[in-house]
């Protein structure tokens, strides 16, 4: 196709843009096929046990990935600086894959959802006692009010509370733990190599408990959805590391909150049902929660940015 602009490799504005682009397509792809994924596991769950489930998606995660990466980096796929802190953070996220799944055998995908999005306000707290850093007053306001919304989903003693939604609590502390970890102890350990450690470590806790917790699936159907919710984990976690490779989380933030209505459009079209008026009420207070504290994270590191090369400018 014909374009009136220079060529990239002359243009950095139009390159930096072009990557931009980039990382938002993949966002979306992200935000359309991880919401696939949980609804698939709530559709399957109707049958078989979450255990089963779990495998299937870490299992064809692995499978993603190998296919993926082995050919270009061999067996070094799994070679890490620090494996000791991959394998932490492998488990972390297998917990949160297992209490999420858990969660919506009882509970609809977008409440789940709604409520799993107060783990970055998690981060926020997590962020003065382990990674040192300072936390102002406005963000702490964000906070409290995050968790306010996230009180209003689940009303707890209310007839509309199901223990379940404490399971989501749960993923979302342990998503939190597992990003505080990525920030703490980041190496020069590739996000190919991440990628694979999470599935293999998943699909290895998962293979030993299946024996005791299988069924056979009952047609072809039901052994393409369990191939398929693999395949989607796998493709939306690169998706989302490909998106924040290529843009900044101040951008591609806002996108992935695009979850929470690709899952209620899913789940109203598979299941008939729409979240009621709380619990739009309080995901909307946790999203803003969230958005803020993303813009004054930015805010931050923006001025760190400028001090930084002022100092710089001074010598």
């Amino acid at each position: 196709m014909a374009t009136d602009a220079p060529d990239a490799a002359a243009s950095p504005s139009s390159t930096l843009t072009n990557s931009y682009g980039t990382a938002v397509l993949f966002m979306l792809g992200a935000i359309t096929v991880l919401p696939c994924m949980n609804v698939l596991a709530r559709y399957l769950s109707a049958d078989y046990s979450t255990t089963q489930i779990v495998w299937a998606r870490y299992t064809g995660h692995l499978l993603f990935a190998l296919v993926l990466f082995m050919p270009k980096y061999g067996i070094g796929l799994l070679r890490a600086q620090k494996p000791g802190v991959h394998i932490i953070r492998s488990v972390l996220m297998f917990c949160c894959t297992c209490m999420f799944f858990l969660a919506v055998r009882y509970i609809e995908v977008p409440t789940a959802s709604a409520i799993n999005f107060t783990s970055p306000i998690i981060v926020t707290a997590l962020a003065v006692p382990f990674l040192g850093e300072k936390v102002g007053i406005r963000r702490w306001i964000a906070v409290l009010i995050g968790f306010c919304g996230a009180l209003i989903i689940i009303r707890p003693g209310g007839a509309e509370s199901h223990w379940a939604m404490f399971l989501v609590i749960g993923t979302a502390f342990f998503y939190a733990v597992y990003q505080v970890l990525t920030r703490k102890y980041a190496s020069s350990d590739s996000a190919e190599t991440s990628i694979t450690y999470i599935a293999l470590i998943g699909a290895l806790i998962t293979s030993v408990a299946l024996p005791f917790d299988y069924r056979i699936p009952d047609n072809a159907t039901d052994c393409g959805l369990f191939v398929l919710t693999g395949f989607l984990g796998g493709l939306g976690h690169f998706f989302v590391i490909k998106a924040f490779r290529l843009g900044e989380a101040s951008l591609l933030s806002p996108i992935n909150y695009g979850q929470l209505l690709m899952a209620t459009l899913l789940t109203f079209l598979i299941f008939g049902t729409l979240p009621d008026a709380m619990t739009w009420l309080g995901a909307g207070i946790i999203v803003g929660s969230g958005l803020y504290i993303t813009y004054r994270e930015t805010q931050k590191a923006r001025s760190r940015k400028l001090a930084a090369g002022a100092v710089a400018a001074d010598h």
